[in-house]
């Protein structure tokens, strides 16, 4: 009998992990998303599916090279739930990156989701760094079909170390990954962090802190 009790406690136990670890399953075929919905919800409202056209699950422009002429050398091209609202509740987005020569995708984190990036053309330097206390950075050159994946939450960047232009496509595991760039995030708040306390977390010179606020 105690045998038979633990393994029921076993089973409930590995049944509970499985519905814990994923999202509930869609009661619907879709939840095209009504921008004009009036009700807030983790998402957006449904639009009635009478009304869903096909231009609701598409998107055209990824074949465009985004303009990289900006101080970072690159450009992020983003397919959400807001550009093809047919993927509302869908937990999937994707992205168009493009650099320039030298230029990066700065670190930065999605705070909801994983991303597998795929190189398309050139080669690209990118790594990410784990979390405390190790803060190891993983990194790695990528060339034309080559992927990589960034786990959800982790700091992570891209270069282009080639000497032309180059761009990946970017799977990401939520219809509305977010982004953190550290630096803006850290730097450009608003109102600002005050100073004091970023010259005690960076060991710097207030002033330097000061100085480096001042570009964003």
């Amino acid at each position: 009998m105690a045998a038979c009790r633990l393994l029921l406690f076993a089973f409930l136990a590995l049944y509970s992990s499985f519905a814990l670890a994923s999202d509930p399953s869609s009661l619907q075929d879709f939840c095209v998303a009504d921008p004009s919905g009036k009700v807030l919800v983790n998402g957006v409202t449904c639009k009635d599916p009478k009304m869903v056209e096909a231009s609701d699950f598409s998107f055209s422009g990824l074949h465009l090279a985004g303009n990289v002429s900006n101080a970072v050398g690159s450009r992020v091209t983003a397919v959400t739930a807001t550009q093809i609202p047919g993927l509302n509740t869908l937990g999937i987005s994707l992205a168009r990156i493009d650099w320039a020569p030298k230029g990066i995708n700065p670190p930065h984190t999605h705070p909801r989701a994983t991303e597998i990036l795929t190189v398309i053309e050139g080669t690209i330097e990118v790594g990410f760094v784990t979390s405390n206390p190790e803060n190891r950075l993983i990194t790695k050159v990528l060339n034309k079909g080559d992927a990589f994946v960034f786990p959800v939450g982790l700091v992570h960047f891209q270069k282009n170390v080639g000497h032309r232009n180059a761009f990946a496509i970017a799977a990401l595991s939520s219809q509305n990954p977010g982004v953190i760039t550290i630096a803006n995030a850290v730097l450009g708040s608003t109102p600002d962090i005050p100073s004091d306390i970023l010259a005690k977390a960076f060991q710097l010179n207030l002033k330097v802190v000061k100085d480096l606020q001042s570009k964003f």
